[in-house]
């Protein structure tokens, strides 16, 4: 039985008086008063537990804010951009003249049901986190799949500069291929210019390092040589390594998807990218950058980084076995593109190994150790003529 049950039962049934009851049950004379004034007006409503909260709170955040919070919620979820905390804070600063704190904005979003605590993920405080100090300090690229309304499979094409965010290249493209991420970088090159590095995955796109030396370097890793231009590749099964280009995927789809029309074209998907582009760069704040920056500010904020290794001895030696066609003639793979060598038709159908050195190439008969060919690809060529000189020429009828 609860002590102010006690007091009421002295009182009432064994007709105490008010003094008698705070001495015996050791309370304050003025509560003994204050309960049974309460007793006598509400009954046995009187035993309920009392909340402790203050009639009224002055510095309780005021209805018209906590509405422009939950509105600014919804204006940015229906248009799929980020609708945290961090980003209605940055609005109300700078559209709304109103300062929260991130734990203000968080309450409000919790307290009004926008927002599911989920304990299970993550904390980002176990993560490395890992930033360029300069824009161009390093490029990451990736490319993800995208279904257009029509049900086709598509593919879209990301290059971000990884200090900034900034998405430097966007582009939509039936399949992604070697020649399509070589020509998008040198569009990329051409108006941003050259970064020290780039970090990618591991797809055949990029690299060719998990080929088992089949086909050689990619037309993307020829660039990067000739550059010196950096190359890095994330380890296998470690896709936080470009975690960056990846979350920016996430909010690219998020966007696409919160449209009210869905591509069907392929151009139709590419002019939904660029005006997406242009909201992340120049409009949307960042919550990773300082002061939650754009993207576009934080390029232009600092000088811009430029190639400065020295990869003239990275070279790329390979050894590859193959038979001399009919015509005399032997296929390489390089730079990304197919090579004729001519060899003659006396070696026909015989077996062979290629000592392959960058573009120096040695052509050895496989069983006698005799070397057929020794030449440096020209690149601008797809055949490779033997050199030697053409026979007698038919006299003209």
């Amino acid at each position: 039985m609860s002590k102010a049950r006690l007091v009421i039962t002295a009182l009432f049934v064994e007709g105490q008086k008010p003094a008698e009851v705070a001495r015996r049950y050791g309370v304050h004379r003025a509560w003994v008063y204050k309960l049974k004034k309460r007793y006598e007006i509400e009954g046995e409503a009187a035993f309920e537990p009392r909340s402790r909260r203050p009639a009224s709170s002055p510095r309780a955040t005021p209805q018209a804010t906590i509405d422009l919070v939950l509105g600014l919620r919804k204006d940015l979820a229906d248009q799929g951009l980020d609708a945290g905390a961090d980003t209605i804070g940055w609005h109300l600063t700078h559209h709304h003249a109103t300062t929260l704190s991130r734990a203000t904005i968080n309450r409000i979003l919790v307290r009004h049901g926008t927002v599911t605590p989920d304990p299970s993920k993550r904390p980002k405080s176990s993560y490395i986190r890992f930033q360029a100090d300069q824009p161009n300090e390093c490029w990451q690229s990736d490319f993800t799949h995208y279904r257009l309304a029509t049900g086709v499979d598509v593919e879209i094409l990301t290059w971000l500069d990884d200090h900034s965010r900034m998405a430097l290249h966007v582009s939509a493209h039936t399949r992604i291929t070697a020649p399509i991420v070589l020509t998008a970088f040198r569009v990329t090159t051409g108006q941003h210019g050259y970064p020290a590095s780039t970090l990618t995955d591991n797809g055949m796109v990029y690299t060719t390092r998990f080929s088992g030396g089949r086909g050689g370097r990619t037309s993307l890793e020829h660039e990067l040589r000739r550059y010196n231009i950096v190359q890095k590749n994330s380890r296998p099964n470690h896709p936080t390594t470009c975690g960056k280009v990846e979350r920016f995927q996430q909010t690219m789809k998020k966007w696409l998807r919160a449209q009210p029309v869905q591509p069907q074209t392929i151009s139709a998907l590419q002019a939904l990218l660029d005006q997406f582009r242009d909201t992340y760069n120049q409009h949307r704040p960042h919550r990773s950058l300082p002061h939650r920056a754009t993207p576009a500010t934080a390029y232009a904020a600092r000088p811009k980084a430029t190639p400065s290794a020295d990869r003239s001895g990275d070279t790329h030696d390979r050894v590859r076995t193959d038979r001399i066609d009919g015509s005399g003639v032997v296929t390489l793979r390089v730079n990304g593109h197919l090579h004729h060598i001519g060899i003659g038709r006396t070696h026909a159908r015989t077996h062979v190994l290629l000592l392959v050195h960058d573009l120096n190439v040695r052509i050895i008969d496989a069983a006698t150790g005799e070397l057929l060919r020794e030449l440096i690809i020209d690149p601008t060529r797809d055949y490779q003529p033997t050199g030697a000189p053409k026979g007698p020429t038919r006299p003209r009828k």
